[in-house]
């Protein structure tokens, strides 16, 4: 069996690696199931422990706040501890948390567990990510494997509603948390053999400052961002977002003056980390409107959560198809024009999705989703494949943590953002078409969102009733329309940045070309090297060498 050795060695992985990532590959796909699969089952578990609006709010999000809030800090502990010792103390901790939340008796008892989830979470994704750096040294087996990977997590995300809806049809709601149990009791039992081991053998100590500090940024960010977007404008959120900005100042200056920081920041004077991670950030920006398109099959077309979930699932299957075959195009293709043509594909998508309207039928919808999910692989897989590469191997867990804190933030960031471009072209809409004679709180109520217009709708009953319900349907439309017209030319800017800021970057195959060169230069006879030795000629000067191993990585 062939195994790993140096990165550029050329030696492939062989069986052991590839079962390793299957088995990486299963909670992967469970952590990002686990994002949405409680979304159908909320009724049922408010109703059985009473939960509170507020309660329900807080069951949803904990979750997924606490991952994007502990990324960085797990990320970078799994260098200096070793990544499978915290892969595995996560995954037990994640089983643990699974069955507490499965049997909760009380909304805070489910509250406290979906966040014990969260943490837990948060130390298992850098280190899955980052042991797919340590296991395949190859640059193309790299690529797929990474793209596994990726497909696992994007297919996690949009599987839940429809697993969850499955589930729920058979068993009670604390179902839906135990599938992740089996999982992590096989990655328990099988990971200390099929992994390996990886550290940062200079590391230093955790420091529990820049733990803190960084909790302190990303945590009042993200509620801002993510709350911004569920309730429109509010002091309280902005106050939340500028909290974090001023925390992330004091994170930085502090990272700057530790001889052994969190998150080195050396990384971003990487062009090419820069360059991937600045992408992957807008690219969810990007994504915003997905959040409104999927409102608006409910709100406007009438589905249901889980036929909402089922009508996506073409573009979750396109996501995942493109995901795998952005590696296979990109050994022929800079990466950088890969990129740029997938998120100009996924702007034709978007600009398609900016035309429909309430009478639109569902193929139609279908089609500008699947076309739009085009764009969504590329960036995906490659980026994260250019981030794991151009950082040395001691640094892949912080990398790892960054790449997917920048892709929390740029989807909160763009659910924000597009979600009020949505909002505020509601708002102006609606406005002047609330039909005469509804009552001034009632069309108050209306302007709000187009779940205030359901329920003013709701409130005023009758015929009156049904008008209302009909504005806001076509206010909400509008701004929809006008929100994913804003993806696709934010994509078409997007894809002008991927050709130019990338262009630097060969095709996968001449690095793989490369590193090949530079195995059998070092694998040459003793006598060769005599012959070479006594000639004086032939021998490779350090700046070849350098430029060998610069092209390989």
């Amino acid at each position: 069996m062939e195994t790993n050795t140096e990165a550029g060695s050329g030696v492939r992985a062989g069986p052991k690696e590839w079962w390793g990532l299957a088995i990486l590959a299963l909670p992967t796909l469970l952590l990002s199931l686990d994002m949405s699969v409680l979304y159908l089952a909320l009724p049922h578990l408010s109703t059985e422990l009473g939960a509170t609006a507020t309660q329900q709010l807080w069951i949803t999000d904990i979750y997924g706040f606490l991952i994007a809030g502990f990324l960085v800090t797990m990320g970078g502990l799994g260098d200096l501890i070793g990544r499978r010792k915290l892969l595995l103390i996560g995954a037990a901790c994640f089983a643990a948390a699974s069955v507490v939340a499965a049997y909760s008796t009380s909304a805070e008892m489910l509250i406290a567990s979906r966040a014990l989830l969260g943490v837990a979470g948060a130390t298992l994704m850098p280190s899955t990510m980052a042991l797919l750096g340590t296991m395949f040294k190859d640059p193309r087996q790299m690529g797929t494997a990474i793209a596994v990977w990726m497909s696992c997590f994007m297919g996690g995300v949009a599987l839940g509603p429809v697993v969850g809806g499955a589930m729920l049809q058979s068993f009670w709601w604390g179902s839906v948390f135990l599938l992740a149990v089996p999982v992590m009791v096989l990655l328990l039992a099988v990971g200390p053999a099929l992994l390996p081991e990886y550290r940062d053998e200079s590391g230093g100590r955790l420091d529990l400052v820049s733990v803190a500090l960084s909790l302190a940024t990303i945590l009042p960010f993200i509620y801002g961002l993510k709350e911004l977007a569920k309730n429109g404008w509010q002091p309280l959120y902005a106050v939340a977002i500028v909290v974090g900005v001023v925390f992330g100042v004091i994170f930085v200056r502090r990272q700057r003056s530790l001889e052994t920081p969190l998150l080195d920041l050396r990384l971003f004077g990487h062009r090419t980390f820069r360059a991937a991670l600045t992408l992957m950030l807008l690219g969810g920006v990007v994504g915003g409107s997905t959040f409104l398109i999927s409102m608006f099959l409910q709100t406007v077309k009438g589905l249901s959560p889980l036929e909402t979930g089922l009508w996506m699932l073409p573009q979750v299957f396109m996501t995942i198809l493109s995901v795998m075959m952005a590696p296979a195009i990109a050994r022929k293709v800079r990466p950088g024009f890969v990129i740029a043509g997938g998120l100009v594909i996924m702007s034709i998508g978007y600009l398609l999705l900016s035309q429909m309207n309430s009478a639109t039928g569902m193929g139609f919808i279908v089609m500008g989703l699947v076309i739009g999910a085009v764009g969504v692989g590329p960036m995906g897989s490659l980026g994260s494949g250019l981030v794991l590469g151009s950082v040395p191997p001691e640094k892949m867990g912080g990398a790892s943590a960054i790449s997917e804190t920048g892709g929390e933030l740029g989807i909160a960031l763009g659910v924000a953002a597009l979600g009020s471009v949505g909002t505020a072209v509601y708002a102006g809409q609606i406005a002047g078409a609330i039909p005469a004679g509804v009552p001034a709180e009632v069309a108050a109520t209306a302007s709000e969102s187009i779940a205030g217009g359901l329920n003013a709708a709701a409130q005023a009953g009758g015929a009156l009733g049904a008008q209302v319900l009909e504005v806001a349907r076509d206010s909400f439309t509008v701004g929809v329309n006008v929100a994913t017209a804003t993806s696709a030319v934010l994509a078409l800017a997007l894809a002008v940045l991927a050709a130019i800021a990338l262009r630097h970057e060969p095709p996968s195959g001449e690095a793989e070309a490369a590193a090949a060169a530079a195995a059998a230069e070092s694998q040459e006879t003793p006598a060769d090297e005599g012959d070479r030795s006594e000639t004086g000629a032939g021998e490779p000067s350090a700046t070849d060498t350098s430029d060998a191993v610069k092209a390989a990585g």
